[in-house]
């Protein structure tokens, strides 16, 4: 019987920084001397959130450029294990600027750049010799151009053979066409969940007012899904209590929220700590209940990823 153990995976590395202003003003010249520099990523942060919650967890991704001795020596700083493959893709800087007069937490994000051919050949071959010895895959975000849209899905496929349970964060084609594989959990937010499957909501702009007319179609919607692929859901609505559903039926989490420092990679430490309690035996209702505290965590530290601060 194999331990427990994570995988995550991400196919857009990034190099964070977060900028402190103690007030950050539009069309001037903004100083500070408060920032701090992290290897970040939608994967790294989950896979980092894993290891501070005592976990055997390593990152699988695609790197390139100048920036990777530098990607690579902020994941030994963090004691991160990171399995990569050449892209030849230079690795994106995002930025979180926070605005400490009015606590405001704005991001900045470049699109990865597109990874040059034979990357994903590569990536899957890593991929399919490193999964067998995994008890769970979680993959997050967004692929940089360049990768087929088989790629993520063709990862379900080949860890679900291999008896790994698979949790995923993504959304639109990603996740359409990684359902029919049969994922355990999908954990989008309600943004994403509406843009992947009834993107007229987003359209009317109906999401942002989230009415009880939204949580009905949502259950409507999810009635088909389950019905057809039988995986359960986590929908994430920010501060707002999130819906959840083991079968059918969406249920209900409230907690506790915190003012929070920086909430970037919150949604990331919820998928660990998700991910964490469901490998320990947990219900899914416990599972979320651990995402949520895992999230809050991280929501009150400067640094984004993370539920301690070393």
């Amino acid at each position: 019987m194999k331990s427990s153990t994570f995988l995550t995976v991400c196919m857009s590395p990034t190099i964070q920084k977060t900028l402190i202003f103690s007030d950050l003003i539009m069309d001037t010249v903004n100083r500070t001397g408060d920032f701090r520099l992290n290897v970040s990523g939608k994967g790294i942060n989950v896979c980092r959130v894993l290891s501070q919650l005592g976990k055997d967890s390593s990152h699988l991704t695609q790197l390139g450029g100048v920036l990777r001795p530098l990607f690579l020596d902020l994941c030994r700083a963090d004691n991160l294990k990171v399995e990569w493959v050449e892209s030849y893709s230079p690795i994106r800087f995002c930025y979180t600027l926070i605005n400490g007069s009015d606590k405001s937490v704005t991001e900045l994000i470049e699109e990865s750049e597109e990874v040059q051919e034979g990357t994903a050949g590569r990536l899957l071959e890593a991929f399919t010799a490193m999964i067998p010895a995994f008890t769970t895959l979680i993959i997050s975000g967004t692929m940089a151009a360049g990768f087929p849209d088989t790629m993520i899905p063709d990862m379900v496929r080949i860890a679900k053979a291999a008896g790994v349970r698979v949790i995923l964060d993504i959304r639109r084609k990603d996740l359409l066409n990684s359902l029919p594989f049969g994922p355990d959990v999908i954990k989008p937010n309600l943004y994403e969940f509406a843009s992947t499957f009834a993107p007229e909501l987003v359209f009317q702009n109906e999401i942002k007012g989230e009415t009880g007319e939204i949580k009905k179609r949502v259950q409507e919607i999810w009635t088909e899904l389950y019905k057809t692929y039988k995986c359960s859901l986590v929908l994430t609505r920010g501060s707002k209590p999130l819906w959840y559903a083991e079968k059918e039926k969406l249920e209900e989490y409230a907690f506790e929220t915190v003012e929070p420092i920086n909430t970037t990679g919150s949604g990331d430490a919820f998928a660990a700590g998700l991910a964490a309690a469901l490998e320990e035996g947990a219900s899914l209702r416990e599972a979320v209940a651990m995402g949520a505290r895992c999230g809050a965590l991280n929501a009150g530290f400067l640094s984004p990823g993370v539920i301690k601060q070393d």
